[in-house]
């Protein structure tokens, strides 16, 4: 099974989420007590390193909920913490091969590996809001090229404009669909995410990216307005 699927296998379900109270909720961070025979932290970073899937699922079950208290500090969302904890073990997968038992424990390793990716995640969520913002000032000032779904004609007619939609064509596919169905078509995330068939997650990235290359494009490209 794909390292990907075992992850997606351990998620709980949204409909089957219950809320803990404070006694229970404590209860997830602390690190859990091995059964005797149990194969130890190393014992299972060894097991990935090597490709077993496996390992990295008991990995996942031993301290999903540990790592996601710890992005819970940061992120203060339950459903954006979910789907970065799903980032996060990818990462413990992809790059098991840079742990070392020489420079600590597993535990320490993946909880330095997970703050840092939840501040990086929370860095990238106030930038999009902050570039979101900006572009949603341009389409109030225009809005029949940006709301309204204008023809390309229309568009061409503002070098501004223009320049923006040369750059939203350098975008790769998904996050072309993604930028125009969300301000052109002035559809949610939640309702391109099912149009799409894409997980919430991937379509926020999606916009997060080609949010970031259209402003880093139209800088690169300012001198020929």
């Amino acid at each position: 099974m794909r390292p990907s699927k075992v992850i997606a296998s351990t998620r709980r379900k949204p409909e089957k989420r219950v809320r803990l109270s404070k006694s229970r909720a404590q209860a997830r961070t602390v690190v859990p007590q091995l059964e005797p025979g149990a194969p130890s932290d190393f014992d299972l970073m060894k097991g990935i390193q090597t490709g077993d899937a496996d390992a990295l699922s008991q990995l996942y079950d031993r301290y999903n909920g540990i790592l996601k208290a710890l992005i819970l500090r940061v992120i203060h969302n339950e459903a954006e913490a979910d789907d970065l904890l799903q980032e996060i073990f990818m990462e413990i997968w992809n790059q098991a091969k840079n742990f070392s038992a020489q420079k600590g424990k597993p535990l320490g390793w993946m909880v330095t590996l997970a703050r840092r990716r939840a501040i990086d995640g929370l860095r990238k969520k106030q930038a999009y809001a902050r570039a979101e913002e900006r572009l949603q000032n341009e389409t109030e000032q225009q809005p029949d090229a940006w709301v309204h779904n204008a023809t390309e004609e229309e568009i061409v007619l503002s070098d501004t404009r223009a320049l923006i939609r040369k750059v939203i064509a350098g975008l790769p596919p998904p996050q072309q669909q993604a930028i125009d169905l969300a301000f052109f078509k002035g559809m949610s995330q939640r309702e391109i995410a099912a149009k799409t068939n894409t997980p919430l997650g991937t379509v926020k990235t999606r916009l997060e990216l080609g949010l970031k290359k259209i402003y880093d494009g139209l800088k690169e490209l300012k001198d020929e307005l």
